[in-house]
């Protein structure tokens, strides 16, 4: 018999019941057990690993991904490539980190004002106040030819608003958070719009799409609306679209890979609100429904050619393949899959719905074991299919299953990073209201 009960009557008492309660569909309550969070503690603990060797303890920026064979550093030659974006999971994972004494907090704020001053002094390139995609970890500029990355700085920003009210006691730390936030010009990058950003920019112009319909949207919009310098108008959350998407009986919006239903829901907590106009959608409800379809599609659909894929081995979101780092998910599918599963795609979703992400936690580790299993936690993903596993860990997808670990366990992201005032004014001008 499962250990995994949804019942309307028993509320698990506790920090831990009442995190996954809440994430939980209203009415409802996750019944946690003790190899549960003993699960979710070793997994967490692991992924702040990653966060620790990655960092760079001069410049306090992150590394992109950890090779997990030596020669692939030379072979490759991206050891020294640092990412704006997982930059923002590596500071939020330090308040993590520091909250449950995986780190000193001496040495956690340390390593966050090295990494705000690198964004704000000039070391890291910025332009109107945003930053390339990828940098070099020691120099601070820009890696290659990459794109700034709208996507990436929103993670950045997030995070540096979570240790301003984490850290709230560091006076250094609280400036440069807010320096950081008021140099962000959102105006500008939607590049004479107006309301809709950009992907992009790159020295020879924008790039030319826009964030125009569902996908990693909604913290870019709202931090958007509620920045204290260069605002968004509050229209800008009902510009884009609301593309509907189904499979079977589930109805959600957005045809967007699973990922863009977790990252800005690990710091906007959408729990318990709704939009007041139009169709008056219901975020937090639309992340759960959107990962129970994955799930259906990958057991349902995907097993009828890689019989891998079960009721608790599933999940795939973009991820290292064979072939390179792979955009792939669905349903619609996305990109050719070829059985690979990725642990993000649930480990993520830990905080969205438990009750089916904690078995595929348990399940990947007891059935693959140290195959897929190791210094930081599960493996980026793997082919039960083939036997072919990844030997690189990238910094979004830990940082990703750390937050949503947290979250369910604690609530603390949410609760650090909705602590700050810009987010709550972002939410009431857009009209996001508490139901």
């Amino acid at each position: 018999m499962s250990s995994y009960l949804i019942d309307r009557r028993a509320f698990t008492q506790g920090a831990v019941g009442a995190a996954a309660a809440a994430s939980c569909t209203p009415g409802f309550a996750l019944i946690m057990h003790r190899n549960d969070d003993a699960l979710l503690d070793d997994l967490s603990r692991r992924c702040f690993r990653y966060f620790e060797d990655a960092i760079d303890s001069e410049t306090g920026i992150c590394r992109d991904l950890i090779h997990g064979n030596a020669e692939d550093n030379a072979k490759k030659g991206d050891e020294s490539r640092g990412s704006t974006g997982v930059t923002g999971f590596a500071l939020t994972a330090l308040c993590i980190g520091a909250e449950r004494k995986w780190i000193a907090r001496d040495r956690a704020k340390d390593l966050v004002r090295k990494a705000l001053r690198s964004y704000t002094s000039g070391k890291v390139f910025a332009i109107n106040g945003w930053f390339y995609h990828f940098n070099d970890i020691h120099t601070g500029q820009r890696w290659k030819d990459v794109e700034v990355s709208t996507s990436d700085c929103i993670w950045l920003l997030a995070a540096a608003l979570t240790c301003r009210q984490y850290f709230r006691e560091d006076g250094e730390i609280v400036d440069l958070a807010t320096l950081l936030y008021s140099r962000y010009d959102f105006a500008w990058m939607t590049d004479g719009d107006g309301k809709l950003l950009s992907h992009g920019w790159r020295p020879e112009g924008f790039i030319k799409f826009r964030y125009d319909k569902y996908c990693q949207l909604a913290a870019m919009y709202l931090l958007g609306i509620g920045s204290p310098a260069h605002s968004l108008p509050p229209e800008a959350w009902y510009a884009w679209e609301r593309e509907p998407n189904s499979y079977g009986s589930y109805r959600y919006i957005g045809t967007s890979l699973l990922w863009t239903y977790q990252y800005p829901f690990a710091w906007f907590d959408f729990r318990g609100r709704r939009e007041n106009r139009g169709s008056k959608v219901d975020w937090w409800e639309n992340c759960q429904t959107a990962t129970r379809a994955h799930r259906e599609w990958c057991y349902a659909e995907l097993s009828k050619s890689f019989p891998a894929y079960t009721l608790d081995i599933w999940g795939i979101t973009s991820s290292s393949s064979p072939k390179g780092y792979t955009a792939w998910g669905g349903p619609p599918m996305h990109a050719t899959v070829d059985g690979t599963v990725v642990p993000c795609a649930a480990g993520g979703s830990l905080m969205v719905a438990p009750d089916i992400c904690i078995p595929a936690m348990h399940a990947m580790k007891d059935k693959l074991g140290e195959k897929a299993w190791g210094k930081y936690g599960f493996a980026d993903a793997f082919n039960p299919e083939t036997g072919w596993v990844s030997t690189d860990t990238l910094g979004l997808d830990v940082g990703m299953i750390l937050l949503s670990a947290e979250n369910l366990r604690s609530g603390s992201v949410w609760n650090w990073f909705m602590a700050n005032p810009e987010p709550q004014k972002a939410m009431r001008l857009a009209g996001i209201d508490k139901v």
